[in-house]
């Protein structure tokens, strides 16, 4: 194994070495932070609570809104920003914190405080407090990101436009959404990219009074972790990356890229319903199911089910078999009742809790914030256009779908900047060359695969987990032992997987899930999905933003 062994030595001690051994433009660039409240008051948490019998606790930081490049307050302006916190403390003596992000981006994130704390080994909750945030502008932080609560109102149009005439009305309120974001959500608009809230995060690390910080990042939280390393290197104990949005891609081409990744996992999902054809009966082939799912979307086209689910709805209950094979028993068996049955209640109960709501406009809109941000997107709707019919061609199922929910980024108020790469050209910060633990399943429909291999060769000091044959989105600890074990023995330990060829080390996942008994079994209970993450938490095992 690989070991990097947790030193004796006093923190500032380690923190010079590692200072002393970084690369000159690395340690110059090392930003202090200015953080208004020093001293974090925890108290019982208000509006939220455990999801077990954790000690769930809640504080407030107060953060400047706008910062310079050093990560401090820019001079002249005064406006700041809450940032809502929770943690569960140790079982025992604390001797580490772990900060987590769930992913999003637009992503609430205290709940996963308790969620990580109820999912780690013993060993790990007697010694780590746990801690998790809303990021700027989402969910307890304040000011808060709007854009329009109706916006998700059910039957929204068709994504996929039948004609010019269709997609102009799609584009007009795409329009509509960017200018509602900028009427209703104030400065905070212009302050809300990853770099953001990675100053952020750092802020968090100081008000907590750690030297260093250990980070677990899911999905875009894996984005998240990547900018932090990059920025504050010497602030790194451990960084444990799982389902790794690919650096090498700014938003707009890895949106794109993602349909073509979201296609291949309802590929794998209609062969699976085709091998259960006595329990669903839709089709014995991965082709007879497909059919048959693109078959009730063109019906729901001019006879939504329950005057409720028409196909843009239907894309978002089956864009769930795409994040956790377990989802795929309660989906295929919706599909199933309305296909043969012509029963839509299953499905409208699927719409109700995985479907977006007047609820979704805070996530949406800082999920839009950040993205339409972080880097450029074209201008030019004919560009939009040619490209997502050229992926739409090869992968229908999402193509359109994610096409129209990053489409406000065509005409976004607030300024992007150039997306925060990581590496060794002139256009990109040196990446984090510390240990670190990057963990991806091969199945992953939200994040493909090759994001993971990218970030490992971008991060010199990772060694990389596949979990071979895995179709969950967020695999660190979720119940795979070989992955879990891995995780724990480098946040307690440090050590590695020994280097090898591809990834360091290979999980196999565990067996596909079976068909369900009766329609009647309730579905599990996960968050609510946007095409790079969860939107609220729940207490699901397995499904990770």
């Amino acid at each position: 194994m690989r070991a990097r062994t947790w030193a004796t030595a006093s923190t500032g001690a380690i923190l010079a070495s590692l200072v002393a051994a970084l690369p000159a433009q690395a340690a110059e660039a090392a930003p202090a932070t200015r953080v208004d409240l020093r001293a974090l008051e925890w108290s019982p948490c208000e509006d939220i609570g455990p999801v077990g019998d954790e000690t769930l606790e809640c504080a407030t930081l107060t953060v400047p809104m706008a910062r310079g490049d050093d990560g401090g307050s820019t001079r002249g302006q005064d406006a700041t920003v809450d940032l809502a916190l929770s943690r569960v403390p140790a079982t025992g003596t604390a001797e580490r914190t772990l900060l987590v992000n769930p992913g999003g981006p637009g992503s609430a994130g205290r709940m996963w405080a308790a969620h990580t704390h109820r999912r780690m080994s013993e060993e790990l909750r007697e010694v780590y407090d746990v801690v998790s945030f809303d990021p700027r502008g989402v969910g307890a932080s304040t000011p808060a990101v709007a854009c329009d609560p109706g916006f998700f109102t059910a039957v929204r149009p068709d994504t996929v436009p039948a004609g010019p005439d269709e997609e102009a009305a799609l584009l007009d309120r795409a329009e509509a959404h960017a200018r509602a974001c900028a009427d209703n959500s104030g400065p905070v608009l212009e302050h809300m990219r990853t770099e953001d809230t990675a100053h952020d995060m750092d802020a968090i690390r100081a008000a907590l009074g750690e030297e260093r910080i250990d980070y677990l990042g899911y999905s875009y939280g894996t984005y998240l972790g990547t900018v932090y390393s990059a920025l504050y290197p010497e602030r790194v104990r451990a960084l444990v990356l799982d389902s790794v949005v690919n650096p090498d891609h700014p938003w707009y081409d890895s949106n794109h890229l993602q349909s073509r990744a979201l296609d291949r996992a309802a590929g794998a999902f209609f062969a699976w319903v085709a091998r259960h054809d006595d329990a669903y009966g839709l089709g014995g082939t991965r082709e007879e199911v497909a059919d048959a799912y693109y078959a009730l979307r063109e019906r729901l086209g001019t006879a939504p089910a329950a005057d409720t689910v028409g196909p843009t709805e239907l894309e978002g209950v089956a864009i769930v078999v795409a994040y956790s094979g377990r989802t795929w028993p309660a989906v295929a068996s919706a599909l199933s009742a309305q296909v043969n049955d012509d029963d839509p209640a299953p499905l409208v109960d699927l719409h109700e809790t995985y479907g977006d709501d007047a609820g979704s406009d805070n996530g949406y809109a800082g999920y839009l914030a950040v993205q339409c941000t972080d880097s450029h997107w074209p201008k030019d709707w004919d560009t939009w256009r040619s490209d997502t019919e050229e992926v739409h061609d090869d992968a229908p199922f999402m193509a359109w779908h994610n096409t129209w929910y990053n489409a406000p980024c065509a005409t976004w108020s607030a300024p992007a900047d150039d997306w925060f790469g990581v590496g060794d050209t002139p256009y990109e910060r040196p990446a984090y060359s510390g240990d670190a633990l990057v963990v991806h399943a091969t199945g992953d429909g939200a994040t493909p695969v090759e994001g993971a291999h990218a970030l490992h060769r971008r991060l010199t000091g990772s060694a990389l987990v596949i979990e071979d044959g895995g179709r969950t989105h967020g695999v660190a600890l979720t119940g795979n032992t070989c992955v879990d074990e891995a995780v724990t023995a480098y946040l307690l330990r440090g050590e590695l997987p020994e280097a090898g060829p591809g990834a360091d080390l290979t999980c196999e996942a565990g067996p596909e899930p079976r068909p369900r008994e009766a329609q009647s079994d309730p579905a599990p209970d996960l968050q609510r999905i946007g095409p790079f993450g969860l939107d609220r938490a729940s207490d699901s095992a397995e499904m990770v933003e």
